[in-house]
């Protein structure tokens, strides 16, 4: 499905393989870190979309999948160049965290104190 173009900003792996829209209206800046095992080495702020408000424009045969653990998560990559994408949130089946480094015009100095999730001790773990 296409996004219109005017109500949606877009973001894109490294290589270009992948770009996906989201709604203008998307907080970048509400954006978090999660510590789980994968969240911890990839360290990207991800801000949150509900699954319909995600498009991906260009390139969803060059993104992978990737599944751990309980296999409820899902991560996108490009297999391309590796880039992390979104993942179908555990904590909340309904929408998807996005990378906020795809997009364009992102100051990542602005997310040295995004807010930790604790994904360790996840509460589906309980």
């Amino acid at each position: 499905m296409m996004a219109d173009q005017d109500n949606h900003i877009t973001g894109s792996c490294h290589c270009g393989a992948v770009v996906i829209a989201v709604p203008k209206a998307t907080d970048l800046k509400d954006a978090g870190r999660c510590d789980c095992s994968l969240c911890r080495r990839r360290w990207a702020p991800t801000a949150s979309v509900a699954l319909g408000d995600l498009h991906i424009i260009e390139g969803q045969d060059a993104l992978t999948l990737y599944q751990f653990n309980t296999h409820v998560a899902e991560h996108y990559f490009c297999k391309v160049c590796g880039t992390y994408m979104f993942h179908r949130r555990r904590s909340d089946p309904n929408e998807y965290g996005i990378n906020v480094g795809c997009f364009d015009g992102v100051d990542m100095a602005d997310y040295q104190d995004a807010p930790i999730h604790d994904g360790v001790n996840h509460p589906s773990d309980q």
